[in-house]
């Protein structure tokens, strides 16, 4: 039964593609504009249905997001408990087109009456995790669902969903940030680059999740492995479906379970190459007194206020000979005086192997820097020497290729020991009373050998370039102006511009990309630098080839991010809008300054974390070449500017500690000022 929900100002700004400011305007200008029907007086909330009529009724012309629509409909039709439940089974019903399209094609040009009964069948035969029967009135949505994949994919339609699901429920789940789902996977060796133990029977690497919640580091392992196999398992039955749906619209080599791993592990006996997890923290309910003789504690019984060695052990217990796990742990699991006899036997066995400390803010909402423990199952008697141990702390900006660059040189047998960021760590130096695994305890300091000379150049090097910031910034004129905006959608209906995007293999598909050719990848984006993918990336179906002059936008940042390339020949990678303007009408320069721009946000989808860039939702000013050109040139300067400003930051505190350390150790003298 359709119920009228209320919808909020931030959602009819959605339901009408706007901003909110336009609905602020309408409710002062239009007497017509519906009453709130519930909310306060500073955070009204209105009858959905009333919205409906009035949009439809003054928005003549205008394209409504059907995406917005359809959220706001499953909403209508299901309460907050059966929410999950119902996207989930949409979710299935997109597997099952995205794996057979062309029986959904046939399917679909049939009534009403016969999808019901037809459809739950032929979902079943794909994904089991659907229901057994369908009635008529529940058959608009799923044509609602299809049309809105046949648009933008089955994985992004979904995706959508599922975000918006999250959004509502925030507390439900916590998401890792994509820069340390990365990070983990680089340092499990979970990467096309590295060579992978392969399962003796399918030849396909594994990974494993204990606590996957919404599936963010299988998701990276596939986008990075795609021929792996992901297992996961979480407690929170709503958030374990539709992590299964997600992987099953990337793969069929995926397998999500549900319940307490501690408790109940699902996978009892399996094991996997790669083991990965932010498992909870602080949980003192983690099952103490039901687990006192499991077999997983080889290391020993985890204290009752110990949860994090419990995920410890439980990962261990789950990884192959020589596999490699890596967990997102609080600082305080390396120090606490409960946990050090299991400490010291990991240790002693050869099971930890590096403890990365990572700096203050790259994990949000938590109040404290946490730390990746990097975890093998040992494969012979011999305990390895030394220990590595990384401080990332003063460096916030390049973290994670600080702590990858490190722990490829330790797993190298190189002996380390650079001050106050990493140090190959003798055994016996941490086997003492305490057993303190926290990393800068060990590090050591700056040579005493600092010359007169380095600090005299780092200070001339940031002088000089202090002089060149000056000349970068962009001039400009104060003198407002009304730019006439219009949808991105509307320039490639006129020819401005073509839009291209990566279509995901489904499975069985042949890519058309040849081995060992370059991929763009999202992150390489991001980071503004040159392709670092490579295939067999068989994510990759189409040889889309970038050119100079596209703009390349990722589609899930933190901060809305356009780049002009400048170089091309490497193939688009996935989760990427790639922007091709016709250089005679629409400047690139100028495109890709208006669609990362703030104005811009509101079009975005946005989580906690996270912001989802759909660049068809972008509205960009309708101006003269001439004019674009004159931003584009603005554009171009910023990005100048913005990089020799960052380049001067770290300039800038390189000197701050070659003078502090070169002041303590007597290499260089203060100046008196009278």
């Amino acid at each position: 039964m359709r119920r009228d929900v209320q919808v909020t100002a931030a959602d009819i700004a959605r339901l009408a593609g706007v901003g909110r400011a336009a609905v602020s305007n309408w409710r002062r200008r239009h007497d017509d504009f519906p009453q709130p029907a519930g909310g306060t007086a500073t955070s009204p909330a209105f009858s959905l249905g009333e919205i409906r009529g009035w949009l439809l009724s003054h928005t003549e012309g205008r394209e409504l997001p059907p995406d917005e629509w359809l959220w706001q409909d499953l909403r209508a039709v299901a309460d907050d408990d059966e929410l999950a439940g119902l996207i989930a089974d949409l979710g299935a019903f997109l597997v099952y087109t995205h794996r057979r399209s062309g029986d959904w094609t046939k399917l679909a040009a049939d009534d009403d009456a016969t999808v019901a009964a037809e459809l739950p069948g032929r979902v079943r035969e794909v994904i089991g995790a659907f229901p057994a029967s369908l009635t008529p009135d529940t058959v608009p949505l799923i044509r609602s669902i299809a049309a809105l994949a046949e648009e933008r994919g089955a994985p992004d339609a979904f995706a959508f969903l599922r975000e918006r699901y999250f959004e509502v429920h925030s507390r439900r789940v916590y998401l890792t940030p994509p820069e340390i789902v990365a990070l983990s996977l680089g340092l499990a060796g979970a990467d096309t680059r590295t060579d992978a133990r392969t399962d003796a029977d399918s030849g396909v690497r594994t990974v494993f999740d204990p606590a996957c919640g919404t599936g963010g580091f299988l998701v990276g392992a596939l986008d990075r492995l795609p021929e792996a196999r992901v297992t996961g398992q979480d407690a929170d039955p709503a958030t374990a479906r539709l992590t299964a749906v997600r992987l099953a619209l990337r793969t069929e080599n995926a397998d999500i379970r549900t319940g307490d791993s501690l408790r109940a592990d699902a996978f009892p006996g399996e094991t996997a190459d790669v083991v990965v997890s932010n498992p909870p923290f602080n949980d003192r309910a983690w099952g103490y007194e039901e687990l006192v003789a499991d077999p997983r504690w080889e290391y020993g019984l985890p204290p009752r206020m110990e949860p994090e060695l419990a995920w410890v052990q439980h990962a261990l217990a789950h990884l192959r000979p020589d596999g490699v796990a890596v967990l997102l742990m609080p600082p305080a699991v390396g120090n606490r005086r409960s946990g050090r006899r299991i400490r010291a036997q990991l240790l002693r066995r050869g099971a930890l192997r590096a403890v990365i400390g990572l700096p203050a803010g790259s994990v949000p909402n938590i109040a404290v820097a946490l730390t990746l423990w990097i975890l093998r199952r040992p494969t012979e008697a011999r305990t390895p020497s030394h220990v590595l141990m990384v401080d990332t702390s003063a460096h916030p900006d390049d973290y994670a290729e600080v702590a990858l660059t490190a722990w490829r040189q330790f797993s190298a047998e190189r002996e380390l020991d650079e001050p106050g960021v990493s140090r190959s760590v003798p055994l016996v130096d941490l086997l003492d009373d305490e057993v303190d695994l926290t990393p800068a305890r060990y590090l050591s300091t700056a040579s005493e050998d600092l010359s007169p000379e380095q600090v005299t150049g780092a200070r001339n090097r940031v002088v000089d370039l202090l002089h060149v910031l000056a000349e970068l910034v962009p001039s400009t004129r104060t003198e407002p102006r009304d730019l006439p905006l219009v949808p991105l959608t509307e320039l490639i209906r006129r020819g401005m511009l073509t839009l291209h995007q990566q279509v995901p293999a489904r499975p069985g598909e042949e890519s058309e990309v040849a081995d060992g050719t370059a991929v763009l990848t999202a992150e390489d984006v991001v980071a503004d630098r040159p392709p670092s993918g490579s295939t067999p990336e068989r994510a990759v179906q189409r040889e889309i080839l970038t050119r100079p002059g596209d703009v390349a936008v990722p589609q899930i940042v933190r901060t809305p991010v356009a780049r002009v390339l400048t170089r091309g020949g490497a193939v688009l990678g996935t989760n990427i809008h790639l922007l091709r303007p016709d250089p005679a009408v629409l400047d690139p320069d100028f495109l890709a300054g208006f669609l990362c721009g703030s104005g811009n946000l509101r079009h975005y989808s946005a989580t906690s974390t996270t912001i989802r860039v759909d660049v068809r939702r972008a509205e960009v000013p309708l101006l003269p070449i001439e004019e674009q050109r004159s931003y584009g040139e603005a554009f171009r300067r910023l990005a100048t500017f913005e990089s020799a400003l960052r380049q001067a930051a770290e300039l800038g505190e390189n000197l701050i500690r070659l003078t502090a350390d070169g002041l303590t150790h007597g290499s260089v003298q203060p100046v008196h000022r009278r």
